[in-house]
């Protein structure tokens, strides 16, 4: 099993931590100062410590340099994650360091004080949203869709067996014009676990157990879902 350490509770960390954690072999240990947030992870059920990550005896204390395998670097500050990061490479040149970054020109400096790898949250999304917004239909849906919505959510569906969508193409799918919504990938399983973003990558057509990704609102994704579980052809 995988000992992993995350350090920050926050909005970038919640999903990763919440897969992470649903995986049996991964045990997940969340680090933060804020009583508020380790409480709102407590009752997640996820293990919590509050130590101060700038003395090494503390970070020794959690087992870095023992037995943790992994840690997400999840501060909001990049200097703070640059600090946790040299100081867990001094302790363990082992460990498997994830950063994200906030400045990219922080970035070189989380790779030389010893960061495997360095995410930049802002600029992944970004090159997205603006590959997304190119297409033709997804413009024509953004103001319905997007500007001065506030209940916008990103949601997973999995293809239920007897799907009406079955032997579907994504291409066909038209979810901007029959429910206000934007198709972001699919993970089709022929081809592993891997999200294929619905920009410029192959059409896919779905089986059972193939997962959409998907962006619109609470009310329009739960039509979408109880559309996919209808058998036949609509």
């Amino acid at each position: 099993m995988k000992q992993i350490a995350v350090f920050g509770y926050n909005r970038f960390s919640v999903e990763a931590i919440n897969r992470l954690h649903k995986s049996a072999d991964h045990h997940v240990l969340v680090i933060d100062a804020d009583p508020l947030r380790l409480q709102q992870a407590e009752e997640k059920g996820l293990e919590v410590a509050d130590i101060d990550y700038r003395s090494d005896d503390d970070l020794k204390s959690i087992g870095i340099g023992k037995n943790i395998d992994i840690i997400f670097c999840f501060y909001p500050e990049d200097s703070e994650n640059v600090f946790l990061t040299l100081s867990a490479r001094s302790l363990d040149k082992d460990l498997s360091i994830v950063a994200i970054v906030d400045d990219q020109d922080s970035a070189e400096k989380l790779i030389a004080a010893g960061a495997n790898k360095v995410i930049d949250p802002y600029q992944i999304c970004g090159r997205k949203i603006h590959e997304l917004i190119k297409k033709p239909d997804i413009t024509n849906i953004i103001d319905h869709t997007v500007f001065g919505r506030h209940d916008l959510h990103v949601a997973e569906v999995t293809i239920p067996e007897n799907s009406c969508l079955e032997n579907t193409l994504t291409s066909e799918l038209m979810l901007s014009e029959r429910y206000n919504l934007i198709l972001i990938g699919v993970v089709d399983k022929e081809f592993g676990e891997e999200l294929h973003f619905a920009v410029g990558e192959t059409d896919h057509v779905l089986n059972v157990g193939d997962v959409l990704v998907i962006l619109g609102s609470s009310r329009e994704i739960r039509a979408f879902k109880k559309m996919c579980s209808k058998s036949g052809v609509e």
